[in-house]
């Protein structure tokens, strides 16, 4: 069975380094791993990345290695879920081998949570995947960014770049929420929330 992991975001350049996209951005940092290149396969609506995880973390070989197909939908995050659904059904990738990756405001900055199921909690791009699938019964990588600042909308904040002051944090988190996928790939669940929280 092939994994199938799915870095949240919005699609170009102009969003690429908003908070929004943390998804992408573990995306990336997976396939960078392997040495592994996005390509946009005909219909999808996404770019995927083959690559596998084993012991070694991404990119590592041999017979105690999944495969696994990274994924980030081409699309505005409220229309996430059906580039996800397609992926998914061209993949044969049932949902309990399925991983999102998203952005959450109620975890503080860079805060990693990993778990199976549960609500939505007003985030569109998961909203969609449900909307699309049928289900929420897949494995969620939350990477926090916490609340906004003041009266700030919610929307706003996520849609609003990182600050310079917290790159080279960003760069570690996101590194430890890329070692949280390959460790719930290859560990599982309990492992990789015991390791995680």
């Amino acid at each position: 069975m092939n994994w199938l992991v799915v870095g949240l975001g919005n699609p170009g350049p102009t969003y690429a380094g908003h908070r929004h996209n943390v998804g992408h951005m573990v995306a990336d940092e997976l396939a960078r791993r392997a040495t592994a290149s996005f390509s946009a396969p005909k219909g999808m609506r996404a770019e995927v990345a083959d690559l596998r995880i084993g012991a070694g973390g991404a990119g590592a070989v041999g017979a105690d290695t999944a495969k696994v197909a990274v994924m980030k939908p081409r699309t505005y995050m409220n229309e996430s879920g059906g580039p996800v659904a397609k992926v998914a059904a061209f993949y044969r990738t049932t949902p309990d081998h399925l991983i999102v990756i998203h952005d959450e405001l109620d975890l503080d900055f860079g805060a990693v949570r990993l778990k199976s199921g549960g609500g939505d909690n007003g985030h569109n791009g998961l909203k969609s995947i449900r909307a699309a699938l049928g289900t929420g019964d897949y494995f969620r990588v939350r990477f926090g960014i916490g609340r906004p600042p003041g009266r700030m909308s919610p929307a706003d904040w996520v849609l609003s770049n990182f600050p310079a002051r917290d790159r080279t944090d960003l760069e570690v988190e996101i590194g430890r929420a890329a070692d949280a996928v390959e460790t719930l790939v290859h560990d599982g669940l309990i492992l990789a929330q015991n390791r995680f929280h």
